[in-house]
């Protein structure tokens, strides 16, 4: 039904944009300007009802703080994947554009647009009640790579990777202003998808201090020792045997729960995610040509805390699998290597930029989907163990929150 529907509305929207449309408009860019938007229109308002419609966050019997967050976190999310269709739905008409010519146009290009619409409100609506954060974070390299690759495409500077990617949006240009749009996009991506992944940190570290509770464990990291574990034989014989009220040793001695400083560590993780988000957004609004000053603050300021994060993320999130800080220190060799490189004329800035880009996407990416394998975890543990009597312990991400 969603993608029926999606289909149907696409094609009233595009038959009268071709009717009603001035002259000006009818040019291919701005064409499939508008065909993108409609597919996207169509993607967001079925993710919106898939995410929303299973939510019990609408009521207000807490009042009206829960339902104006969940409207700001559907409304976030909705940014981040009609961002991702808008762009690739773009890319991927520029193609068929270049590939066939002219005859994209009239009903060929309707049958496109109507196609696309009702294949992407039928994932829209099974993404939004199936989301998860790992899902979330894979959309944002996809999104970045869709509108820097469209830039690229149209761009009339053909030089411009000489120099760096600044100058491919250092112009007034429709090339210039996607590749500006997307930056700016991408970093308010950075920072929504941070805000679950930190919320969701914080929820797992809620729910194992409430199992230590219920197993007469200290919660207190300075308490903890080898004293107050369970060292009786079958504990130690069976990691899940109960230590408490019947839940398994495993659960009640989760490091997530013995971290000492959890606060402190999550606001200065959440802070570094948001600077660097910030950052890249900047270098986005500020062009270099009219703004120097804040460009380069933007676009060189962003190393700072990307780099810190990457040091010191094993102090900030112990409880994240260890792979995830051999990665970060790898990335930071492959930066450091890249920048030795340039600076001794062996490669090119444009070089650099991307490469830090793309390693620093991939590792979003994996840090997304640890936190997402630490949100199944709990959840899991939840309902195997407390019977889904802690509903209140509950995943940002959860459409049914």
């Amino acid at each position: 039904m969603s993608a029926l529907i999606a289909a149907v509305l696409s094609w009233g929207a595009i038959r009268g944009y071709f009717v009603y449309a001035p002259s000006q408009w009818l040019t291919a860019s701005r064409i499939f300007i508008v065909c993108a938007a409609i597919v996207a229109a169509c993607a967001i308002v079925a993710f919106i009802v898939g995410y929303a419609r299973l939510s019990g966050s609408w009521s207000l019997t807490k009042g009206w703080f829960v339902p104006l967050r969940k409207l700001f976190e559907v409304l976030s999310l909705s940014v981040v994947y009609g961002s991702t269709v808008f762009l690739a739905t773009f890319v991927v008409l520029n193609v068929v554009n270049t590939m066939i010519g002219i005859q994209l146009g009239g009903d060929y290009l309707m049958a496109l647009v109507v196609g696309g619409a009702g294949i992407m409100g039928y994932f829209g609506y099974v993404q939004g009640e199936l989301l998860t954060a790992k899902t979330v974070a894979s959309l944002l390299p996809l999104f970045v790579l869709s509108g820097v690759g469209t830039a690229g495409l149209t761009t009339d500077d053909p030089n411009w990777w000489h120099n760096n990617f600044s100058q491919l949006g250092d112009n007034v240009t429709f090339a210039a202003s996607m590749f500006n749009v997307t930056i700016i996009l991408a970093g308010v991506c950075v920072i929504i998808i941070s805000y679950f992944a930190v919320y969701e940190l914080l929820a797992s570290h809620k729910q194992y201090v409430e199992w230590r509770h219920r197993a007469h464990l200290p919660v207190d990291p300075r308490e903890i020792d080898d004293t107050v574990e369970d060292v009786s034989e079958e504990a130690d014989s069976d990691p899940d045997k109960a230590s408490g009220e019947g839940l398994p040793r495993r659960l009640t001695h989760e490091k997530s729960a013995r971290v000492s400083h959890f606060r402190l560590r999550t606001n200065l993780l959440m802070a570094l995610l948001a600077l660097s988000g910030i950052s890249l957004a900047g270098v986005g609004i500020f062009r270099y040509t009219p703004h120097p000053f804040m460009h380069n603050l933007c676009a060189r300021g962003m190393m700072f805390p990307m780099c810190i994060l990457l040091l010191i993320l094993p102090w900030l999130a112990p409880q994240l699998s260890k792979m995830v800080f051999v990665m970060s220190d790898l990335v930071l060799v492959l930066i450091s290597v890249s920048g030795v490189m340039w600076t001794m004329g062996q490669t090119s800035l444009t070089n650099v930029e991307a490469i830090t880009w793309i390693l620093f996407m991939a590792w979003f990416v994996v840090f997304s989907r640890q936190v997402a394998a630490l949100e199944a975890d709990r959840v899991y543990a939840q309902l195997k163990y407390d019977g889904g009597e802690n509903e209140k312990i509950a995943s940002r991400l959860s459409p049914s929150k």
